[in-house]
């Protein structure tokens, strides 16, 4: 029995080498690794590419975007260069319309300061003429300068009327527009046209809120109620440039004659 056993076992152990021996060995597909390489290298090869060209496209980007801002900035010079000369014409041209009102407002007080003269010389046939033949082809700032330079140079004053006229009519929208109508209503109250003068002065105070010759309307509007006797408006006009302009040239002037009034 035991016999059996050992030679069971021998037999066992020498069908297990032998099928140990005929199992084939494992096979390695040495041109199937090449294949995988050769794949693998071509796509990072193109990946390479892809990047150089992205990174090429992206420097091509930043130097156009480098220069656009340098176009910018010279641009952004430029403007700003005539801005300065632009602020630099208006602040002389400013300059120049306050020198002028200045003249205008000299020759036109004086003019009023004459009592019991004349305060302008008489229209003679040929002044008449000329006092129609306005020209509806001035421009703007043309049509201004002609109705002041017959104030402040021929000192035709009733022809300046004319001419105001016309401008407020053909420019009602102009930046001169207060002034216009400011002078207009000057020489109107020079001439003693009261009811006019007061129509132009307050387009003035109630049209042009903002200009600076809105405190020396309303010193006019009330200077022309004070000739028409009627003090309680005249009052209360000096009273609201009072107000309105306590620091105002007008209302220094303005604040005796309303003493005047309220004594």
């Amino acid at each position: 029995m035991k016999l059996n056993k050992v030679l069971f076992g021998m037999m066992f152990t020498a069908s297990a080498v032998s099928a140990l021996a005929v199992a084939k060995a494992p096979v390695i597909d040495v041109n199937a690794n090449s294949i995988d390489s050769s794949a693998l290298t071509e796509q990072l090869t193109t990946l390479s590419r892809k990047l150089d060209s992205r990174n090429k496209a992206q420097v091509n980007i930043q130097r156009q975007l480098y220069q656009l801002q340098t176009e910018v900035n010279e641009l952004r010079g430029v403007t700003e260069l005539h801005t300065h000369k632009l602020s630099q014409v208006l602040e002389r041209q400013r300059e120049l319309y306050k020198e002028i009102d200045r003249r205008v407002n000299e020759v036109l007080e004086s003019t009023n300061k004459r009592a019991s003269a004349p305060t302008s010389p008489a229209l003679t046939g040929s002044t008449a003429v000329n006092a129609t033949s306005y020209s509806n082809n001035l421009t703007e700032n043309e049509s201004y300068d002609r109705a002041l330079n017959l104030v402040l140079k021929d000192k035709r004053y009733k022809q300046a009327i004319v001419e105001f006229r016309a401008f407020n009519k053909s420019f009602p929208n102009s930046s001169y527009a207060p002034n216009a109508h400011y002078w207009l209503g000057q020489l109107l109250f020079n001439q003693g046209e009261l009811a006019e003068a007061n129509q132009e002065f307050r387009i003035v105070v109630n049209k042009h809120k903002d200009s600076t010759k809105r405190p020396d309307a309303l010193l006019k509007l009330a200077m022309v109620a004070q000739k028409q006797n009627d003090a309680k408006k005249a009052i209360a006009t000096y009273q609201q440039l009072l107000k309105e302009y306590p620091e105002s040239t007008a209302a220094k002037l303005g604040k005796p004659r309303l003493a005047s009034l309220t004594k």
